[in-house]
């Protein structure tokens, strides 16, 4: 399905509810597997959490989790200690072309039977469940910070825990603390020091109820939306002040795009400033990869450039995200270059109109590039590809007074 977005009357006043975090659910579902005492409420309705779901309270042996690669870097680690189970773990196309290897040497160092179906070092993997007794494991720490959290989640179902020493520069730093902030929530004992990081076994936790905070990935989309609008005051439930989520850097962040954020009860409001001088920008995104893309079609909506960098991870993503921006906001006349790990914008205060945006099977392409409608109409090529985080966006879009429309492709 693709679609044409454009303004129409416009409402920028109103106040969306946003379901709950993609990041917190998926682990908060692999604990509730570990420990069924648990209740989980707000969870994200995205089709990643959706197949993560249905995975974990399955019984098949070929488990097929299509594009979710939070899920197949979770059940990696899940099924290799669940004892006595043994499930071949494969996904879609792209997924098998995203790394497992360091995930697979590190669950192998420990104990675990992983083997390679087709080629070594990707999916699908054939998992034998095992008693893991072993607890000391090295994993590079530069790699994507799922890899670390999968081993972080089941560890207090391991015999005697994990010690686990990051190697080198750790990457996305939030996402593990979210995770040991989750563990800890289920008075679970953890520790972080310098490079190494602890968990201890715990046979079984209080019966609780974990509540979902909303996903702030889901709300970069407004922060960028009020930033190019003229006049704007989006409220936005239900999120904390006090995250466990790292792209909540957001508030800090679009400061400098003239959105100011307000918090109120489980309420923020994001309102666009006027006067504001913009200024070219620099950020290292090191910590929150997944927001790269919100900020740069935002920063060509303002018509100033930005050098991001910290962006490594990105082009093992659903795609090579960094290739993907290139070739999309090129199309849409900027003067853009990436590296393995950067992106520099070029400002321009020229953006061609009626534009179709490849989308490559990623969630994020489609939802970053649709706030430009505000400047010129657009075109989303596979717009449904949004229901992999955010199945409600653009419902929410035209809460807001956006004009969507089925946009037929003749080739």
């Amino acid at each position: 399905m693709d679609l044409q977005v454009q303004t129409s009357q416009l409402d920028l006043q109103d106040q969306i509810a946003i379901t709950g975090s993609k990041s917190e659910t998926n682990r908060l579902l692999l604990l509730q597997a570990l420990f069924p005492n648990i209740t989980l409420a707000n969870t994200s309705n995205s089709d990643d959490s959706e197949v993560m779901q249905k995975a974990l309270e399955g019984n098949d042996e070929i488990v097929d989790i299509h594009h979710a690669g939070t899920a197949m870097r979770f059940l990696t680690a899940y099924f290799a200690v669940n004892e006595g189970r043994e499930v071949v773990l494969t996904g879609s196309q792209r997924m098998t072309e995203r790394p497992i290897k360091v995930l697979v040497e590190a669950l192998v160092q420990l104990g675990a039977k992983i083997t390679y179906e087709k080629e070594e070092g990707y999916p699908p993997i054939r998992i034998k469940g095992q008693k893991i007794t072993a607890h000391k494991v090295s994993i590079p720490a530069n790699v994507s910070s799922q890899y670390i959290s999968a081993l972080l989640l089941v560890a207090p179902k391991l015999e005697n825990g994990i010690e686990l020493t990051l190697v080198g520069e750790i990457t996305s730093v939030p996402y593990i603390k979210m995770t040991l902030a989750l563990l800890n929530d289920l008075n679970i004992e953890t520790s972080f020091v310098g490079n190494v990081i602890t968990v201890k076994p715990k046979k079984e936790v209080e019966t609780k109820v974990m509540t979902v905070e909303s996903d702030w990935s889901s709300a970069s989309y407004f922060f960028s939306l009020v930033a190019l609008a003229k006049t704007a005051s989006v409220s936005l439930t239900s999120y904390k002040e006090t995250s466990l989520q790292g792209d909540s850097a957001l508030v800090e962040i679009y400061k400098q795009m003239g959105v100011s954020s307000q918090f109120k009860g489980d309420k923020i409001t994001l309102t666009k400033q006027e006067g504001l001088d913009y200024k070219d920008i620099t950020f290292d995104l090191n910590n929150t990869p997944d927001i790269a893309q919100t900020i740069v079609v935002t920063c060509l909506g303002l018509g100033i450039g930005c050098h991001l960098t910290g962006l490594h991870t990105l082009k093992i993503k659903e795609t090579d995200r960094l290739e993907a921006l290139r070739i999309e906001l090129t199309k849409l006349g900027a003067n853009i270059s990436v590296t393995n790990d950067s992106l520099t914008l070029v400002a321009t205060n020229e953006i061609n109109a009626e534009i179709r945006i490849d989308t490559y099977n990623d969630h994020r392409m489609a939802m970053a590039f649709a706030p430009l409608a505000l400047k010129v109409p657009i075109i989303i090529n596979n717009a449904d590809v949004v229901s992999k985080s955010y199945p409600d966006f653009w419902d929410d879009f035209k809460k807001l007074g956006f004009l969507i429309v089925q946009k037929w492709s003749f080739t």
